[in-house]
């Protein structure tokens, strides 16, 4: 595997193997006034052999020990459940699942969960009863407790009741930079993010899709508007990192979106065309390649977008951006969550057949309604059958989703 995690948290001992050191020769350096003896260590280390072709560790790497962990998990779920984790389907209602759906998440125990207006337009008790109820039925049936998700941007996008986690929209800040200055506006948004991941981490909330790392252009202003942290790249990317730095801090994941960008009007009703050249490109994406350098982006969101100088599919459906680009040339090695295929920019795709395509091409986890997790679920594990999912891809995906989840602390009573 070409992309593995790179944090190391040592505050999980229960949960780390043990690691094999070899190589290491003993020297002795010298005595000093009869009271110190200093012995150093010169060689490399070694993490033990994983049986695995796409987890390529070439000597005197040492892996995340809680990437080994999570690959151990992962060796050991069957393929129904394997299928399930790339999943992060919609839930149907307020305060309780309607008795026809327990047996949706039972059949299919989902790797995440995302949350809309009409699940949280309820009192706050009904929120965490809800959640607490799906948590806990798909943690039953997998072992694996689920990302729960919210789309809580700030201003417009937001999903809860006015005064439950209230939070700026982004182009607040940009204001707030040119009056008050860069560091200023920081610190706000880094403080402002905190107790809004608070306050929605208390209901069970693990994962925010946010924030945009879109700056704005002259392509993407119709769509993005108050979304965006502004027009310069450089405090885009410092936003960004200050909101997720806060987000983090209270257990909520965020998901930066949408690479590599938008253009256009809403792709949720027209199609994304980013009509580019390379150079151009590079400059486009600059937030998203600052946040992954800085470690700081542990998902991205692959965007509908078609990019015709990279290749002739949309993004979220493209090897080519999603692997070539994304990972092997800027080094990410967490979740790539694909947005919702029932965007217009998507096409006339089927979701399950958008599922299988784009977990193929790259993607770790998919988005879909209610509806359509069952057949979507079928897809996964008959394109699994025939090959045209590999097992191997899907033993990637559900590792990273794995590894993320343990980081998290996200409970599992495998």
């Amino acid at each position: 595997m070409k992309n593995l995690p790179r944090t190391t948290r040592t505050d999980t001992n229960k949960f780390l193997p043990r690691t094999t050191r070899t190589g290491t020769n003993l020297f002795l350096f010298f005595i000093i006034v009869l009271l110190t003896c200093v012995l150093i260590f010169l060689g490399c280390f070694r993490q033990k052999d994983i049986s695995h072709d796409f987890a390529e560790v070439s000597e005197g790497v040492l892996i995340d020990p809680l990437f080994e962990l999570a690959f151990e998990i992962v060796s050991s779920l069957d393929d129904s459940i394997l299928a399930a984790q790339v999943i992060i389907s919609g839930i149907d209602g307020r305060g309780a699942l309607p008795g026809y759906f327990k047996p949706f998440l039972e059949d299919v125990p989902a790797g995440g969960v995302m949350l809309f207006r009409y699940n949280l337009d309820t009192p706050n008790n009904a929120i965490h009863s809800l959640i607490s109820e799906t948590v806990a039925l798909i943690n039953e049936v997998s072992g694996i407790s689920p990302f729960v998700a919210v789309d809580h941007e700030g201003g417009s996008v937001n999903r809860f009741n006015r005064g439950v986690a209230d939070l700026h929209p982004a182009s607040y800040y940009w204001e707030y930079f040119e009056n008050e200055g860069k560091e200023a506006a920081l610190e706000k948004i880094e403080k402002d993010s905190l107790k809004a991941a608070a306050a929605i981490n208390n209901f069970g909330v693990n994962l925010n899709f946010a924030p945009i790392a879109e700056f704005l252009t002259d392509d993407n202003r119709v769509f993005l508007k108050s979304r965006s942290y502004g027009p310069d790249p450089l405090f885009t990317a410092e936003a960004s990192h200050a909101f997720i730095r806060g987000m983090e801090s209270a257990g909520v994941l965020c998901v930066v979106k949408h690479f590599p960008g938008s253009a256009g009007s809403d792709p949720h009703y027209s199609l994304s065309v980013i009509d580019k050249d390379r150079e151009a490109l590079e400059e486009l994406t600059f937030p998203f390649k600052y946040l992954i350098k800085k470690n700081s982006a542990r998902a991205i969101m692959a965007a509908h977008s078609l990019v015709p100088v990279m290749d002739d599919k949309i993004a979220s459906l493209s090897s080519v951006i999603m692997q070539n680009w994304l990972r092997d040339d800027l080094g990410f090695s967490g979740i790539i969550i694909s947005d919702d295929f029932f965007m217009a920019a998507a096409g006339n795709i089927k979701p399950e057949t958008a599922a299988v395509q784009s977990v193929a091409a790259g993607a770790d986890m998919i988005l879909v309604w209610p509806r359509d997790l069952r057949n979507t679920h079928k897809a996964l594990l008959s394109a699994l059958e025939t090959g045209e999912l590999s097992r191997e891809r899907l033993t990637e995906a559900v590792t990273r989703i794995i590894y993320e989840k343990l980081r998290m602390g996200i409970y599992m009573s495998l």
